[in-house]
Order: C-alpha cells, then sequence, then structure tokens
C-alpha cells in the first residue's frame, strides 16, 4: 500500500471516530454535577449536545470534548442538579385569592404551570380533578411544541364512590362516581380511550360524608386498567384500605395512611410489590405551624421566589393564617403529624419506592413552593437530602414512565437546574435556582415571571 492510501485511510478512520461522537454544544465546567444516576454519582462538569447529556465528567475530560465549536459556562462552584418533577397536583383552580370552579380555565392552569417551571419543576403530573378537554388540549399543544410551561401529564376524571371524589364545593361533578363493576369499567374504558397517564381512584369516606370505593370495585379499576395498560393509582386514608389495595395490585399510593402508622407488614408488602408512595406532608404540616414558618421569613429564599410569582395579597393572607392559629388546634395537627413523619421514615428504612408529591393547588399551597415545602418536610422526617432529591428526580421519572429524564447521565434530555449553593448540605438550597435549562436550552426566567399573572 502507497503512503498516500495509508494517509487517506488513517484520516478515513479518524474521520469516522469523530463523527461517532455526539456533539457538544455546550460545556458546563468548574462545578458540582449531581448526577443522580444509578450510581449516585458526583462529578464536575458536563457536556449537552442537541438537547441530551452526552457527557459527564471532570472539567478536563469535558473541556476537552467541547473542542472549538461548544458554549462553555463556567459554574465557579455552582451546583448542577435534574430538573425536578411534580407526581401529584391539581391545577388551574387558585386565582389570585378567589379559589373556584370558574377559575378552571387554560389560563389558570397555565399560570400554574408556568410557577412550576419557575420553582424548577419541569413536569406536573395532574392526579385527577379534570374537568372538559383543556388539560387534554394544553398536553397537545406542548407535545407539537407551540407551548411552554412544566410539561402536564394528565389523570382525567378521577373515580370514586358517590360523593367520594374530592372533597369542596370546588371540585363538584368532577369525578366518576361508581357503583357497580360495569361502571368502574366503563369508567376506565372512556379514560384509556382519552390516553390518560395515569387512572386516580379516591377509596376512603372522606371524612365520613360518603361511602367507601368497596374492595370489588376498586378491584375492577386496577384490573381494568392493567389490561388497557395503565396505572392505578389510589388516594387512601385509612390503613386498612392501604393494605388491601396493595394486596390488589394498586401500582402507587398517592397519600400514606393517616389515621395509623404504617405496619411493618404493610411496608413489607410495599417494598416486595414495588409500590410507589407519595409522602404528602406538606399538606398538613402547615396546620402545625402557630406563626409565620421559617419559609415565610426573609433568611429562607422561598420568600423571594415567592415575592417573584405570587400576589402580594396572597402571601398576606398565608401570613395572615399562620399568626391566627390556635396553638391547642397546632398541637393536635403536630401528634397527627408525627404519624406521617414515623411512616415516612419506616418507608425510607425499608427502600420503599417514594416519590414526591404534595397535593400542590390546593389553596395557597401553590405550585413550586408545595413541593419544596415536601423535599424538606422529607428531610426533616430522617430522609437525607439525597434520598429527598431522588424522590424528586429519578424515581418520580420512573414511577412516571419518563425514561427520557429524571438524571443527568448520558443520552437523558438536558434539563437541569444550576443552583447556588449544594442541597446535599441542605434541601433548602434546591430554592436557590440561578438558571434552568429544559432541552439543553436556557429558559429566560425574568420573561417566564413575567408570564406568570397571579
Amino acid at each position: 500500500m502507497s503512503k498516500r492510501m495509508i494517509c487517506g485511510a488513517f484520516v478515513l478512520v479518524c474521520s469516522v471516530t469523530a463523527s461517532a461522537q455526539p456533539r457538544v454544544d455546550l460545556a458546563l465546567i468548574n462545578g458540582t454535577v449531581i448526577t443522580v444516576d444509578a450510581g449516585n454519582s458526583i462529578a464536575q462538569a458536563v457536556a449537552i449536545g442537541g438537547g441530551k447529556v452526552v457527557a459527564v465528567g471532570t472539567t478536563a475530560e469535558i473541556k476537552a470534548r467541547a473542542g472549538r465549536g461548544g458554549r462553555v459556562i463556567d459554574l465557579a462552584g455552582k451546583t448542577v442538579i435534574p430538573a425536578l418533577i411534580s407526581t401529584h397536583g391539581h391545577p388551574g383552580f387558585q386565582r389570585g385569592l378567589t379559589y373556584e370552579a370558574s377559575n378552571f380555565t387554560r389560563e389558570t392552569v397555565m399560570n400554574d404551570l408556568n410557577r412550576a417551571l419557575y420553582f424548577g419543576f419541569s413536569v406536573v403530573q395532574s392526579q385527577g380533578i379534570e374537568s372538559g378537554e383543556v388539560m387534554y388540549q394544553i398536553r397537545a399543544d406542548q407535545a407539537a411544541g407551540t407551548l411552554g410551561g412544566a410539561r402536564l401529564l394528565v389523570a382525567g376524571r378521577g373515580i370514586g364512590a358517590p360523593n367520594a371524589g374530592p372533597g369542596g364545593p370546588t371540585y363538584a361533578g368532577i369525578a366518576y362516581e361508581i357503583t357497580t363493576e360495569a361502571e368502574a369499567r366503563r369508567a376506565v374504558e372512556e379514560l384509556a380511550a382519552k390516553k390518560v397517564d395515569i387512572v386516580k381512584i379516591w377509596v376512603d369516606d372522606r371524612n365520613g360524608r360518603a361511602p367507601r370505593l368497596s374492595p370489588a370495585l376498586y378491584r375492577a379499576v386496577i384490573d381494568e386498567g392493567h389490561k388497557r395498560g395503565l396505572r392505578v393509582n389510589a388516594h387512601v386514608f385509612y390503613h386498612v384500605d392501604a393494605v388491601d389495595l396493595v394486596e390488589a395490585g394498586i401500582d402507587g399510593l398517592v397519600h400514606m395512611v393517616r389515621d395509623l402508622e404504617m405496619s411493618d407488614a404493610l411496608i413489607a408488602a410495599i417494598v416486595k410489590r414495588g409500590v410507589y408512595v407519595n409522602g404528602n406532608m406538606s399538606s398538613p404540616r402547615r396546620a402545625t405551624h402557630v406563626g409565620n414558618p421559617p419559609w415565610l421569613t426573609p433568611a429562607d429564599p422561598m420568600l423571594r421566589l415567592l415575592k417573584e410569582s405570587v400576589a402580594p395579597e396572597v402571601i398576606a393572607r398565608m401570613e395572615a393564617a399562620f399568626g391566627k392559629r390556635d396553638p391547642k388546634a397546632a398541637g393536635g395537627a403536630r401528634q397527627r403529624y408525627a404519624i406521617l413523619e414515623r411512616s415516612l421514615a419506616k418507608l425510607s428504612a425499608a427502600g420503599a419506592k417514594v416519590v414526591l408529591g404534595a397535593d400542590t393547588g390546593l389553596e395557597d399551597h401553590l405550585f413550586g413552593l408545595a413541593e419544596h415545602l415536601e423535599l424538606q418536610a422529607m428531610a426533616d422526617a430522617g430522609m437525607t437530602p439525597a434520598q429527598a432529591l431522588v424522590t424528586a428526580t429519578s424515581r418520580a421519572a420512573e414511577y412516571l414512565h419518563l425514561a427520557d429524564r429524571g438524571s443527568l447521565a448520558p443520552g437523558k434530555r438536558a434539563d437541569f437546574l444550576v443552583l447556588d449553593a449544594n442541597p446535599l448540605e441542605n434541601i433548602v438550597n434546591a430554592r436557590k435556582i440561578g438558571r434552568m435549562f429544559i432541552n439543553g436550552v436556557e429558559i429566560d426566567r425574568p420573561a417566564l415571571r413575567a408570564q406568570i399573572k397571579y
């Protein structure tokens, strides 16, 4: 072979090798990259290309991958984490100081999704308090790339016994009300035709106002859902119901049981069957405070986020509610809340699949606010910050069947936050959001904030 042919072959091999490497559009270096990957690895830098993570590694390794054409951001010691995921929300009902059914419009839902994104949450799973077509239309528009905000996943109309769906007049008439197995299966059939992302059922008696959903009926929902490739999760209150739901094949419990501390046997069954569990602690925790909680004081980054994205009169109402709470009532709430803390600690110690779900969207339990308070509640109950972070990233993505996100591993979507402090040192640092990237593109946070109207 001639010298020219050898050189030509060498150039061809080098060209093929170079072309096989994914391009790098952006490199973030000199920071702490919490990947939340399978090995819980920590890196110094990350390379992004084509909207995906190309590589994670040392600063030297990633700078070499960036080459001449890629943009380089010096993190200067800041921390990168995957964008967060909310698995239990109810968007669309609060508009300023009002909370009512007439607020449920495209504009109000999008306001909630924009606020969620501003607080670092890239995905919101709505959990069954949905009426009409607005949620499906938003989901379709986001899939088509014509609408922003946190990505919306839908459950459509939840299913319960008569008057046992979501509480309060705001939600009247939304849920399917079933009394026969045929009605249960027909409801699931209709939801499947809408291609919902998950099915929601209410099982308990809603504090005595309604009959419980009988085992025969919720087993019919679970069976029909599974036949149609749909996961089913349950709103639950009583321990006895949770035991049977797990036995019946429920995929997720969107609350821990609240009448009793979860038994070792129930937790073992949850772990064995791979049932996902929402702690849902931040909403009941509100009733334990007398006077402003720490997150409503200037020392906490939460107050800044609220002032940037929430109407002043709503913040004032929150402060007033905490200020007038009866200490005796708060003491009782703390006793009930301690049941949840003990159960969560046991679930975590057993290796159960706890995922972040905060019942977001209840009155003044706002998108973004609620989820960050949930992270803190889990850490305060004994989970490490790293464990709490997993609930809102890789495991939340697993629960929602979002295989393309939830960690900063090669091939995953480049959805991530740049934080001004490390959440592994204090989970409150997850609120210190400096920058946010979705699909490798930086979000203009001031412009996003301007879209949040109330």
